[in-house]
């Protein structure tokens, strides 16, 4: 009999759990610097964070550490509930680097390189490897912003201070097509290096999709 797939809430709620218990511990009057989100306080004991993340707003309840769109107060999928939540616990205020790094870069990144690749940077390359047009067209309505590498590339502002780009390189008749994303070299300061690797695939994934 063949074993039925864990859900995403099977897979990810351990971890869900972990962020949920430390994240009263956290003090709302220190982390909107931290993390430059801003935080209203209902009272003293109360109050939610308002984080942008994929160009929309969302709202995390402190210190009941619920997430959900600002907009209209829908709950989010257990992968932004956990990226969130880990925004808030891991950022520490360093600067933006102004620098950009491969995944296999960042702490502990090289061990799952191999996966990242597959993740996001091959499905991207499959997906645009002749489609520059595609590409610019996906990338300008996430918000992309414009970079001078490559046949095309472009910057992503996923959290306030995480950033991602986008390189892509077009096949040709000597080179099969390319793409890389890339994460500024501050990105550690915010989010775990496991994180980082699904918001690279959250972000090839939402290209993929705006594209068809």
């Amino acid at each position: 009999m063949k074993a039925r797939p864990r859900t995403p809430e099977e897979t990810y709620g351990p971890a869900l759990n972990r962020a949920m218990a430390s994240f009263p511990s956290l003090d709302p009057g220190a982390v909107p610097a931290r993390a430059a989100v801003t935080f209203e306080g209902q009272d003293e004991d109360a109050g939610r964070f308002l984080v942008p993340f994929f160009g929309s707003l969302y709202e995390i309840r402190w210190p009941g550490a619920a997430v959900r769109r600002a907009a209209d107060g829908k709950d989010t999928d257990v992968a932004t509930r956990i990226l969130l939540l880990h925004y808030m616990l891991t950022a520490d205020g360093t600067p933006m680097a102004s620098k950009w790094i491969t995944f296999r870069q960042l702490p502990g990144g090289l061990g799952y390189d191999a996966a990242f690749q597959g993740r996001a940077n091959l499905r991207l390359a499959r997906a645009f490897g002749h489609e520059l047009a595609a590409f610019r067209d996906a990338a300008t309505a996430l918000g992309g912003e414009h970079l001078d590498f490559g046949d095309a590339a472009f910057s992503f502002r996923l959290l306030p201070r995480v950033w991602l780009a986008v390189i892509l390189h077009l096949a040709d008749e000597e080179f099969s097509a390319n793409a890389s994303v890339l994460f500024d070299a501050s990105a550690h300061h915010y989010l775990p290096t496991e994180d980082l690797a699904v918001l690279g695939g959250m972000l090839a994934g939402r290209l993929i999709k705006q594209a068809r």
